[in-house]
């Protein structure tokens, strides 16, 4: 049971918890959603769990099959390929932007986001994973604060929606590439505070790039 928080925003509330479940694998790719055991689940009427659902379709986290109902997403290599190189599209535009407005306040805030990533990384390599939600968590909010002065919300909206589906396969398959992640994490850091956008962009892309071939090579496509 999820329970409701005290904000009163149940829909709302309802809605991200039926992503992160999507995201962090609590709901398998394919698996039917049947209504009435998510409104046992969720703590919410059949009417809000369909809302929910139906804005999840508009983010491509849920499939709506006709008369069949719903159903969490499917996933592909290909369809990771395509998010891939969308993050990159985005995620290095918004970092270029970032890198030339950024003042001293956001330079404090991604040393401080990388300190804590490094941490999580520390643990992870240690053979931790009791930390993995953290660390991803960690990671989603390094590469934030790096892109966080760009100057467009609406930038930063698209930026958010790519990269919670870039985790989703992350998380399914469990990649962890250990001191190069870590390398190229730290990297990125001073590259951003150097003020190199090009050298900047090129480790994001190699980064990116190299998550994807790992996690490629770690899980066969049949078992997505």
């Amino acid at each position: 049971m999820h329970p409701r928080t005290e904000s009163g925003l149940v829909g709302q509330d309802v809605y991200r918890a039926i992503r992160r479940d999507i995201i962090f694998g609590q709901l398998d790719a394919g698996a039917r959603l049947r209504l009435e055991r998510m409104k046992a689940d969720y703590g919410a009427s059949v009417s809000t769990i369909r809302e929910a659902l139906s804005r999840l379709v508009t983010e491509g986290l849920v499939d709506a099959t006709g008369q069949r109902g719903f159903s969490v997403a499917t996933m592909s290599d290909a369809e990771l390929r395509e998010i891939a190189d969308l993050r990159i599209l985005v995620e290095s535009h918004a970092l270029g932007l970032s890198i030339q407005a950024g003042d001293t306040e956001w330079e404090g805030a991604i040393v401080a986001a990388h300190h804590k990533l490094s941490r999580m990384e520390e643990r992870m390599a240690a053979g931790d994973l009791s930390v993995r939600e953290t660390w991803k968590q960690y990671d989603w909010e390094f590469h934030q604060a790096l892109i966080r002065a760009c100057g467009s919300r609406s930038l930063m909206d698209v930026h958010g929606t790519v990269f919670d589906k870039y985790l989703r396969y992350q998380m399914r398959r469990l990649t962890y590439r250990g001191a190069t992640a870590a390398n190229e994490h730290r990297a990125l850091l001073g590259a951003a505070l150097d003020r190199d956008v090009a050298r900047a962009q090129a480790i994001l892309r190699t980064h990116i790039e190299g998550g994807v071939a790992h996690s490629m090579s770690s899980a066969p496509s049949h078992q997505l």
